[in-house]
């Protein structure tokens, strides 16, 4: 019962702040998305997420904010020097700057964000094997894609470095992924 009221809660603030957006200056949105792909290494095979970020347009071409959110990398099965590793899941929590160039009012984009990604899961990097996980690294993801005044779809490359922490044998550890991904602007006022 405290799951429905709170899906309940949350379902009357999103639905508040889409009816808003009608009236609302775009200046200042939250930016509220989900994002996939498919990995960029050996210990793990895709990646699925969420994006959450303010944005303040500085000049109407040019956007400054903060962004997080939550990554899941789903590991994948490998043969590393004879020995079948069996890799772990993972989460990272991205605590970035954001920026974002709108050359138009509505049409092509670019940006990126750059911080710090909290790696999160279990502590070891394989289920059969004692290596200590990373705890994050330095977080960059640029993006490209198409806007208007409500959505935004995208091309991205997401990668927390890690340096040579996590690696088991020629298995280096691994948290990118290139993919797609969309967000609704939810606008906030001036």
């Amino acid at each position: 019962m405290k799951s429905l009221k709170q899906l309940i809660l949350g379902a009357g603030i999103l639905a508040g702040g889409l009816m808003s957006a009608q009236n609302s200056d775009m200046t200042n949105m939250l930016k509220v998305g989900l994002n996939g792909g498919v990995s960029t290494g050996g210990n793990t095979a895709a990646n699925l997420g969420v994006d959450l970020s303010y944005q303040n347009l500085i000049t109407p071409g040019f956007g400054l904010g903060i962004a997080t959110g939550y990554n899941n990398y789903f590991g994948k099965d490998r043969n590393v020097n004879g020995i079948k590793v069996k890799n772990n899941d993972f989460g990272v929590i991205p605590v970035a700057a954001l920026f974002r160039v709108y050359p138009q009012q509505m049409g092509f984009y670019f940006g990126a964000d750059l911080g710090y990604g909290f790696i999160v899961g279990d502590d070891r990097v394989a289920e059969n094997v004692n290596v200590a996980r990373p705890d994050g690294g330095f977080y960059i993801k640029p993006e490209i894609g198409y806007h208007n005044r409500d959505w935004n779809f995208f091309a991205q490359y997401n990668k927390t470095f890690t340096g040579d922490k996590g690696q088991i044998g020629d298995q280096k550890y691994n948290a990118g992924a290139i993919g797609v991904g969309f967000s609704y602007n939810i606008p906030l006022g001036k």
